[in-house]
């Protein structure tokens, strides 16, 4: 089994969860919460939502902007078995979020 990070991205234009219809919300928290329960063999961090970006570089601490809108660590088979596993995700099948991006977790060179 393989380790992977999935990145729940968000729209170019953010929208304000003010205006999204709540019953609306509702149903998609709810499309969330099954999504997690049917996975939850291979959910191995639940993480969550992500806020504002600060970007750390030689010129010191920047403010920026980023679609990264939340995360979720996951077990799989393959990485073809990871992003399956997000097809029709709540996330942008609901929600107004862009996609989910799947990365594999690498071992650290030199570390086996």
């Amino acid at each position: 089994m393989a380790i992977f990070l999935a990145l729940y991205m968000g729209s170019d234009t953010p929208m304000d969860p003010g205006a999204m219809d709540p019953a609306e919300i509702e149903r998609g928290m709810a499309a969330w919460g099954q999504w997690m329960t049917d996975h939850a063999e291979s959910v191995l961090v639940t993480g969550g939502p992500l806020g504002e970006t600060k970007k750390t570089g030689k010129d010191g601490v920047t403010d920026i902007r980023n679609k990264v809108a939340g995360y979720v660590i996951v077990e799989a088979d393959s990485h073809e078995a990871a992003a399956q596993m997000f097809e029709n995700h709540p996330h942008f099948a609901i929600f107004p979020g862009d996609s989910v991006e799947i990365m594999e977790q690498l071992p650290i060179p030199g570390q086996g």
